[in-house]
C-alpha cells in the first residue's frame, strides 16, 4: 500500500469506557542548518542518517500485520485500545478500495480518493448490521400468523428490528439525552457519555438505532460500531469488525511473520543523536602569547575557542531560541562568576535557574556564556539568549578565558 499524508482523523477511546487522550506526537531532532568551518561538522552521526521507523509491523496477538497508511492511522487514532488488532490481511475490493478488518473497525483505503477527497476512512460497519428491510421485517413479525420462531426469539427479533425505526425528537431538552436529526435517533445517558468522549460523529458516527435489550444487555448501533451496557458496568464497544469478518467468512488464519518486526512503540522512537565530544587538541600548538578569543556560530550552534589563529577548543552549544535570540556582534567578557542564580522574566516567560556554573557575562543586559546542567541538547537553540555550554567543557573554558576576552558572535 502506498504511503499517505492525508487522512481522516478519528477519536481515541479505551474499551473500558474511559477516554483515551491524544498522544503527543514524538519530537525529532533538528539537523544543523549550515556547515561549520571544520570537518567534524560536515555530516550528522550515521545513526541519525540511517534510522527510519518500520512501515510494516506484525501483531503476535492475532498473527496479522498493519502497514503504511493503516499502521499510521492505527497508531495515530489510539491503537489497540480504539480499534483492536488486525484480524485479516488487506483485501482489495472490486472497485479498487483496499480494506482490512480489525476487531472493532474496518480500515478503508481509497487509491483515487473518495468523494470528500480523503484516502483513508473507517468503514460504516454498523450499517452492515441493519436488517435487510426494516419495514418488511417489522411487518412480517407483526402480521397475522406471526413468526415461526419461539415467542422469546420472536420478541428478541422484534426489539432488534424496531430499534432501527426512526423516532421523533423527545419532548423537552436534557443534557443526558441528545437527538440526532441526521439519522432521527437519540443517544442517552452512558452511551451518550461514551459517544462524546470517543469523538462523537468523527469516530462512531451517528446512531442508527434506539437502545434495545437482549438477554439483559442493552445495545445501540452506530454507523461505525456498536455499544453495549450492562447494569453495574460501564459502556463498552462490541467487536463488530470481528463479527462481520466471521459473518463474511473472511480468511483470518495467522500469516507468516518472516522478517517483519513485532509491534512495539519502541520501534518508532528515534535513537538519540550522540553529542560530539568537545575537542581541546589544539592547545599544545597554540602560541603562548596569542589572543584568547571565542567564536560562536549561530547557524551551526558551534563554538570555537581560539588562541591566536589556532583553535584550542571546539564544542556544540545552545544559543537563544526564536524570540530570545542571542545577539550577533563583537563583545568582551565583562564579569566572571563561578556560580550565579539566574532569575527573571523575558518575553513574558519567568525563569529561575539556581547555581548556574562557570558564568561569563558578555553584555550588561544579562547575556552570558555558562555551563548547563538542565539539558543535553547541544547543537539546537534552547536558551533565553545565553550561550549554553556542556558541563566540563564550561569549566575548562571558564579557567582559560580572561576577563576582557573578545567574543565574536555571527551567523
Amino acid at each position: 500500500m502506498p504511503a499517505l499524508a492525508t487522512g481522516a482523523r478519528v477519536g481515541r477511546v479505551r474499551h473500558d469506557g474511559s477516554r483515551r487522550f491524544v498522544l503527543i506526537a514524538m519530537a525529532v531532532g533538528l539537523l544543523l542548518s549550515l556547515l561549520a568551518p571544520f570537518a567534524m561538522l560536515s555530516t550528522p552521526p550515521a545513526g541519525a542518517q540511517e534510522w527510519s521507523p518500520p512501515r510494516t509491523v506484525y501483531f503476535e496477538e492475532t498473527g496479522h500485520t498493519l502497514d503504511q497508511v493503516f499502521l499510521d492511522q492505527w497508531r495515530d487514532g489510539g491503537g489497540a485500545a480504539t480499534f483492536g488488532y488486525p484480524i485479516t490481511p488487506e483485501i482489495e475490493q472490486p472497485d479498487g478500495t483496499i480494506v482490512q478488518y480489525l476487531e472493532y473497525a474496518r480500515f478503508e483505503y481509497y487509491p483515487e480518493g473518495n468523494e470528500e477527497g480523503h484516502y483513508f476512512g473507517l468503514g460504516n460497519i454498523g450499517e452492515e448490521l441493519r436488517p435487510f428491510s426494516v419495514q418488511r421485517s417489522v411487518a412480517s413479525l407483526t402480521s397475522t400468523g406471526g413468526s415461526t420462531d419461539t415467542s422469546s426469539s420472536a420478541a428478541t427479533n422484534t426489539r432488534f428490528i424496531t430499534a432501527w425505526l426512526p423516532v421523533s425528537p423527545p419532548e423537552g431538552e436534557s443534557d443526558q439525552v441528545r437527538y440526532i436529526e441526521a439519522t432521527q435517533h437519540t443517544i442517552r445517558y452512558g452511551f451518550l457519555a461514551y459517544w462524546e468522549q470517543s469523538g462523537g460523529e468523527a469516530f462512531l458516527g451517528n446512531p442508527l438505532t434506539e437502545e434495545y435489550i437482549i438477554d439483559g444487555i442493552t445495545y445501540q448501533v452506530f454507523e461505525r460500531g456498536q455499544l453495549a451496557w450492562e447494569n453495574g458496568k460501564e459502556a463498552w464497544m462490541m467487536p463488530v469488525g470481528q463479527i462481520l469478518a466471521d459473518k463474511y467468512k473472511l480468511e483470518q488464519d495467522p500469516v507468516e511473520q518472516g522478517d517483519i518486526p513485532t509491534y512495539s512503540e519502541d520501534l518508532f522512537v528515534p535513537p538519540p543523536t550522540p553529542t560530539p565530544e568537545p575537542s581541546t587538541s589544539g592547545v599544545a600548538n597554540a602560541p603562548a602569547d596569542g589572543e584568547r578569543w571565542i567564536e560562536i556560530n549561530l547557524s551551526s550552534q558551534y563554538m570555537i575557542a581560539w588562541q591566536g589563529d589556532v583553535p584550542v577548543m571546539e564544542t556544540y552549544v545552545s544559543t537563544g531560541r526564536p524570540g530570545f535570540d542571542t545577539p550577533p556582534g563583537t563583545y568582551y567578557i565583562l564579569v566572571k562568576m563561578p556560580y550565579d542564580d539566574m532569575e527573571g522574566v523575558l518575553g513574558g516567560e519567568y525563569y529561575n535557574v539556581p547555581e548556574v556554573p562557570d558564568v561569563m557575562y558578555f553584555t550588561n543586559v544579562g547575556h552570558a556564556i555558562h555551563g548547563t546542567y538542565w539539558h543535553n541538547n547541544f547543537g539546537s537553540v534552547m536558551s533565553h539568549g545565553c550561550v549554553n555550554v556542556p558541563l566540563g567543557t564550561s569549566g575548562w573554558l571558564y579557567e582559560w578565558t580572561p576577563v576582557g576576552a573578545r567574543v565574536e558572535i555571527h551567523w
